[in-house]
């Protein structure tokens, strides 16, 4: 608590902040309250603190957690000899309903004088706002409402969505010079060209019902390709490599400026997230000597746990078993209907201008991919009830032994189940499909899916927008309209909305509950979305931008639902993001990874660049010709009875996209030299762009100091100031205890001083 105003400035307007003018809040709002040096709050001092108020020296999310503190702790009978105590138990067996803080007033309208400034107008009209989009956050005051927990991830979340803004900035240019060069695209030219690409006779795509194709049937789709498969893939996936790193390290020095200002500096886990939980307390036979506070406590052993302990490694096995078996069903819908839509699309004449940019393969990847996005979706309103539950039947000690246990138990789930299809259509498909005449199949029925003549890449992009942007609309509409109706719900079984006969406490039962792990949902969503934005960002450079605009959204949302729709939560402490800074650094790892395999494997620039190098033969124009080398002849004739079209033909060979031998070579159907060539360059260029991006990672991460070199120097002069405030304060006590005459005491202590020195010069 503030014992003398600070006499460090607050840090000064750059050039830039001025241009920023129109986002900054006005300086009342942002900084309610002066800067001031701190110390630990006690009774017996109480005249060394600032204290112009009684009422309101304490912020309101102090006073509701010191509340909660005593309530938690408070006493109220003997059990079977044994002291019960703590609202916690008693809301467990529903001897009252509920128990919240609550709100300064009413949201809509400032408090009527002489009462003190209602902060949740401020809040709503400042922040809560849509058409403040574009405005930073008041965050000490979300600080000094709700507590430092949910200060903090507002706090992640603004600057999340800001580091955003650069990514989506170089994301957008990367797209737009893919727009540009679209036309001027050689493989698509000649794709389209009807004397290349209209020569060019495909072998079908499925066994017997599809008849075989010309290319460029594909123009449009190859085209569409070139602008997510170009030359700026390589350089966004090693730009969002080191944005990434970037991030992370400037958060690390966010955070550690933020726990100056928020006095965090010497904070440890508050006992609120140490304190045992009622319903391990009520599971409890058992009690053991604490080895700290030499008294007795509950305790389990270890035995009774361990049957739950395997229940929850089996459940959360299963479900992830579930999502593969699910994704599987997925491809099997599209294989199965890949010949449905290719034999459709072929008879039926009325579709021709269709099916020059609906082709069967995208048509069945749309389709799968928005089947796969609803199965996510239901698999994942059921995980959350299951593993909350599993969770509580392994009866955690702690609250934070619970949030610890769910967290894995969730982001586990979630990363394979909203990921698990965009690794396959990455890394999997097409990858072993065979060849004509000797084809893979799938459980010995369904060939195995092949990627577009134009490589698998295109798909990647669609699987991820529509699994991505789904998931955000359907979050955002959620989260608004879910409060929404239940409190409307609520508002309506009530007769009277005047405040006379309508009390405050009243008002805010009727909203709904943020509970215990409503942040915990928040960082998930939040974390969910950075593994969309960093693995797969390769394919798709406009993830970042989707995701800035979402997350704009998401900050007003959020502001809204709390400020207006839910309780008022009890506030506690924290000093970072938590296990989910850990989460985020697997992730930024793990996306170095997948984002050279993408390039790679998944991209077409390596083959493209092996050509250009190594094959053409055009010197004034090196691409030309590469469609052709990329395309692989396969003799008709050679087609087993159950898989070629039943009709024939007057052409004898058609083509499929592979490095293989041609029938009249004695190595026929052989992968070629070419093949291991292109190969030896994709693990050449994952070995490289790995380590460049590693070591360009490591570099920033030790250039960049944890704590700015200003928030030090101001935490050692706090500490200073504060220890020589506390120094002089005891001091004076001291004198006043003793009744000694302040000069006389200076005079004596002088004269002390004196003999010392001229003791010490005589040595």
């Amino acid at each position: 608590m503030p014992i003398k105003e600070s006499d460090i400035p607050r840090p000064k307007h750059t050039p830039i902040s001025y241009v920023l003018g129109p986002v900054r809040l006005p300086l009342s709002v942002k900084y309610p309250h002066p800067e001031y040096f701190t110390a630990q709050f006690s009774r017996h001092r109480q005249e060394l603190f600032l204290i112009e108020d009684q009422a309101t020296f304490f912020p309101s999310s102090s006073r509701n957690r010191i509340v909660y503190y005593i309530l938690s702790r408070c006493p109220f009978g003997i059990e079977d000899g044994k002291k019960r105590f703590g609202i916690e138990r008693l809301l467990n067996s529903n001897t009252y309903s509920s128990a919240y803080p609550l709100h300064d007033g009413q949201y809509w309208k400032p408090s009527e004088p002489p009462n003190p400034t209602n902060e949740r107008y401020t809040l709503h009209q400042n922040w809560a706002r849509f058409s403040y989009f574009y405005k930073e956050q008041p965050l000490d005051l979300i600080k000094n409402y709700y507590g430092e927990k949910i200060g903090i991830y507002f706090v992640f979340l603004g600057f999340y969505t800001e580091m955003l803004f650069f990514a989506a900035v170089v994301g957008l240019a990367c797209f737009i010079y893919g727009l540009l060069s679209m036309e001027h695209n050689t493989s698509s030219t000649e794709i389209c060209d009807p004397e290349i690409g209209g020569q060019m006779i495909m072998c079908p795509l499925c066994d017997q019902v599809c008849d075989y194709w010309r290319l460029n049937s594909t123009c449009l789709a190859s085209k569409f390709s070139h602008l997510f498969d170009n030359e700026s893939t390589v350089f966004f996936a090693i730009f969002m490599g080191i944005w990434v790193t970037l991030f992370l390290e400037f958060w690390k020095q966010r955070q550690a400026r933020l726990e100056y200002e928020w006095d965090l500096v010497d904070f440890e886990e508050e006992q609120q997230q140490l304190q045992l939980r009622p319903e391990f307390e009520a599971m409890c036979k058992h009690r053991k000597l604490n080895a700290v506070t030499k008294e007795m406590e509950p305790y389990m052993p270890l035995y009774t746990r361990i049957p739950w302990y395997f229940l929850s490694g089996a459940t959360v096995t299963l479900w992830m078993s579930l999502v593969v078996t699910s994704m599987v069903a997925v491809i099997v819908y599209r294989l199965s209907v890949f010949a449905t839509f290719a034999s459709f699309m072929e008879s039926d004449a009325s579709l021709k201008q269709v099916k020059s940019f609906l082709t069967p393969q995208i048509t069945t990847s749309l389709t799968g991919s928005c089947l796969n996005f609803i199965v996510i979706l239901i698999l994942n309103f059921f995980y959350e009830k299951i593993s909350a539950w599993i969770t509580k039947m392994e009866i955690p000690r702690t609250y934070q032994e619970y949030e610890s246990s769910l967290t894995l138990k969730m982001f586990l789930f979630q990363f394979v189940n909203f990921y698990s299809s965009c690794f396959y259509v990455a890394f999997f498909k097409g990858k072993f499909v065979g060849y004509p005449g000797k084809y893979t199949y799938l459980f010995n029925e369904w060939r195995s899916e092949e990627c577009d003549p134009g490589g698998c890449l295109i798909e990647l992009t669609t699987q991820l927008t529509i699994i991505m942007t789904g998931k955000q609309i359907f979050g955002n509409i959620k989260e608004a309209i879910y409060p929404l109706a239940l409190n409307w719900w609520r508002r309506r079984k009530a007769r009277t909305n005047s405040e006379k006969l309508y009390s405050r406490w009243e008002q805010d039962h009727d909203l709904e509950s943020f509970g215990p792990l409503g942040l915990f949902y928040e960082y998930l969503e939040t974390v969910t979305q950075f593994g969309f934005v960093t693995l797969f960002v390769a394919s798709f450079p406009l993830a970042p931008l989707l995701a800035l605009i979402n997350n704009i959204v998401e900050i007003r949302v959020d502001a809204w639902k709390l400020t207006t729709q839910y309780r008022r939560t009890v506030a506690s402490k924290a000093h970072s993001i938590g296990v989910w800074q850990d989460i985020l650094y697997g992730m930024a790892v793990l996306s170095v990874a997948t984002n050279a395999f993408i390039v790679a494997f998944t991209s077409d620039i390596i083959p493209r660049l092996v050509y250009y190098y190594a094959y053409s033969t055009n010197a004034t124009q090196p691409m030309t010709g590469y469609v052709n080398n990329s395309l692989s002849v396969f003799l008709i004739a050679d087609f087993p009875n159950h898989t070629a079209p039943s009709e024939k033909r007057d052409f004898i060979t058609c083509r499929y996209r592979d490095y293989r031998y041609p029938p009249d070579d004695e190595n026929k159907y052989f992968h070629n030299m070419q093949f291991w060539h292109v190969l030896a360059a994709k693990m050449t260029f994952i070995i490289v762009m790995e380590h460049v991006v590693f070591l360009v990672k490591f570099l920033l991460a030790w250039m960049i100091p944890d704590v700015p070199k200003d928030v030090v120097e101001r935490i050692k002069r706090e500490k200073l100031m504060t220890i020589k405030i506390l120094h002089d304060f005891e001091l004076n006590k001291l004198k006043e205890n003793l009744g000694i005459n302040s000069n006389e005491f200076a005079k004596h202590v002088m004269i002390e001083e004196n003999k010392a020195q001229l003791a010490k010069s005589t040595l």
